[in-house]
């Protein structure tokens, strides 16, 4: 069965959406300061919204925060982390977690982690994961549609 929730604005005073938050989505927010995406580092910053993250999804940002391309110092990756991580909540993730099939099985740790941490939603700028959104238990949203939803503190 699939259990839909709804993405929508939420009354001042409610619960911050808890989201699951993809690699490229958190790394725009924290490399980009001016960019697009600094309203998602400023909800998360403010408690609007608490990122959700697993052992798995902490391991991969950790890796892409390596990449040579980035040109990052050692001191950078860890102030990025240290801007990121103590908001974020951690959730364990068992392995009885079932989730749509997906063609890159490195977003299979943020469907786990949506569906294990009971997500408000799942915000991506992947097309592989944006096309599962009408199969998944979790919303699938993109950028865009969780600007639209964010709620204000």
């Amino acid at each position: 069965m699939v259990h839909s929730r709804q993405v929508g604005p939420e009354p001042r005073g409610t619960n911050p959406r808890r989201w699951v938050l993809d690699t490229n989505v958190v790394l725009s927010a924290l490399l980009f300061p001016s960019g697009r995406l600094t309203w998602l580092r400023d909800a998360w910053r403010s408690g609007a919204t608490v990122p959700l993250a697993s052992g798995e999804t902490t391991t991969e940002l950790i890796r892409v925060l390596h990449y040579p391309r980035f040109g990052l110092a050692p001191g950078e990756q860890e102030d990025l982390l240290a801007d990121y991580l103590p908001y974020c909540e951690s959730v364990v993730v068992s392995g009885a977690v079932v989730t749509p099939e997906c063609r890159d099985p490195r977003d299979r740790p943020f469907l786990e982690l949506a569906l294990a941490g009971e997500a408000d939603a799942l915000v991506t700028g992947d097309k592989d994961l944006l096309a599962l959104a009408d199969a998944f238990a979790i919303p699938i949203i993109s950028p865009t549609v969780a600007l639209a939803s964010r709620p204000t503190r």
